[in-house]
């Protein structure tokens, strides 16, 4: 058997301070930026929480993004809608929180099935200082105990899309009971994942004797998970920087290692809840063998079209330096660039370490000057957000949708084929069209 990343001793602990030799130069840019607002965070998160219902506070444009993003996606009664902010509101016409009040009254009485609403803030609703704050707490006085009613923001004034997220779970974490304080350790799985990989990694840590495991975010809002100083938690996602810091005021522990991308970062992130629940490595290499086996084979099946291709990161996701170190180390790509919009040393630490020597970071953007610089390097494929992709396609260019990877299914080890074949697809189809 041939020697592979997955042959390498790995080290995953409860989160150490950074090291110096995960320091790697990086550009930080500050200028234009070609990214979604957080609204689009509501694409994959109403399809999560089951009785959610998302209520976006902001314009006629806010109302078309949604509809354009998710309304496709869905084959039932959405869960999310818009109160439009309109001329009578920003002239002070009428007052903004008697007009809320009256939209949430007929969305709950017509929509029953709702036991948790977030109010989203946009930015006209930022703009024009609306306190959605204070409408929840108003509104939930007089809804609980049968509706949670909380607020979150979704504003493009944050960096990137994915923020939508990272600020919908920060404001659910308040709300997690308590953990007793004789309560058993437990590991809490943050950030939201595809059901069917959801159910996939509960297999694996009950087949490694983990437990009990829960989910944030829960797939109902009455089945919160607890939270106290005997909980250990993994990030599934990079961008839940807020997140993870609430979960820490209130005791949880991060448990530090790559993100679940590939067979190798799979691994990883699996190890680092095994020895920190203190498996037994036998057993542990047991359980993760026939998963890791699977994973090489249907990676190494788009090793042909990708092996030796250079690839080139816009910054949109946060999800970058660990799709980078993917492909970098199970697929044998060149990185030229990995740009990300924020970079967190602290939770990406590991993912640092394990891409290749020389390669260049940048955080943030100034879009032009990033345009430049991939131009002038002339890469096999690029990985942009929507706004990108179509001008660099006419100009000859392969590209990836961003955006695509965030709300397709691609943790663990039975998707590491599909997220291998995401990034083989736009060359694939680029080499039919020129015969």
């Amino acid at each position: 058997m041939t020697s592979s990343v997955l042959d390498q001793p790995i080290a995953c602990t409860t989160a150490p301070a950074l090291r110096q030799d995960s320091e790697k130069p990086v550009i930080r840019e500050r200028g234009q930026r070609e990214v979604f607002c957080g609204l689009t965070g509501i694409v994959w998160l109403h399809r999560k929480i089951q009785d959610a219902f998302f209520l976006v506070v902001g314009s006629r444009t806010c109302a078309h993004l949604i509809q354009s993003a998710a309304g496709v996606m869905i084959f039932a009664e959405p869960r999310f809608g818009t109160a439009i902010i309109d001329e009578r509101d920003l002239a002070g016409l009428a007052d903004m929180n008697e007009e809320l009040d009256r939209v949430v009254t007929r969305l709950l009485q017509r929509r029953p099935d709702i036991k948790l609403l977030f109010l989203v803030g946009s930015c006209p609703s930022e703009v024009i200082k609306l306190d959605l704050s204070r409408a929840a707490q108003r509104l939930s006085r007089q809804y609980m105990p049968d509706v949670r009613i909380l607020n979150n923001s979704g504003s493009g004034i944050e960096p990137t899309f994915t923020q939508g997220e990272d600020a919908c779970l920060a404001s659910l974490v308040p709300e997690l009971p308590m953990e007793d304080a004789d309560a058993p350790a437990s590991l809490m799985i943050v950030g939201s994942l595809a059901d069917v990989v959801e159910d996939q990694f509960r297999r694996l840590f009950e087949e490694l004797g983990i437990g009990p495991v829960y989910f944030l975010p829960p797939r109902n809002s009455r089945s919160l998970p607890p939270v106290g100083p005997n909980t250990r938690y993994l990030l599934a996602q990079p961008f839940l920087g807020d997140t993870g810091r609430i979960l820490e005021d209130r005791g949880a522990k991060r448990l530090s290692a790559p993100f679940p991308l590939g067979a190798e970062g799979t691994t990883r992130w699996l190890k680092a809840a095994a020895q920190a629940f203190a498996v037994d490595p036998e057993h542990f290499q047991k359980v993760v063998a026939p998963g890791q086996e699977r994973a090489r084979v249907a990676v190494d099946r788009q090793k042909k079209t990708l092996g030796g291709k250079s690839v080139f990161f816009f910054p949109d996701s946060q999800l970058e330096p660990p799709l980078a170190r993917f492909l970098a180390r199970e697929l044998d790509m060149k990185l030229i660039e990995v740009g990300t919009p924020f970079l967190h040393r602290q939770h990406l630490e590991q993912e640092l370490d394990l891409l290749p020597e020389g390669v260049q970071l940048s955080e943030g953007q100034d879009v032009e000057k990033q345009l430049d610089r991939c131009r002038d390097s002339n890469p096999d494929l690029i990985v942009c957000g929507l706004g990108l992709a179509n001008p660099l396609e006419a100009e000859g260019r392969a590209t990836k949708w961003s955006i695509e990877l965030v709300f397709t299914p691609i943790q663990g080890f039975e998707q590491a084929g599909d997220l291998a074949e995401l990034f083989a697809r736009p060359l694939v189809r680029r080499t039919r069209l020129e015969v």
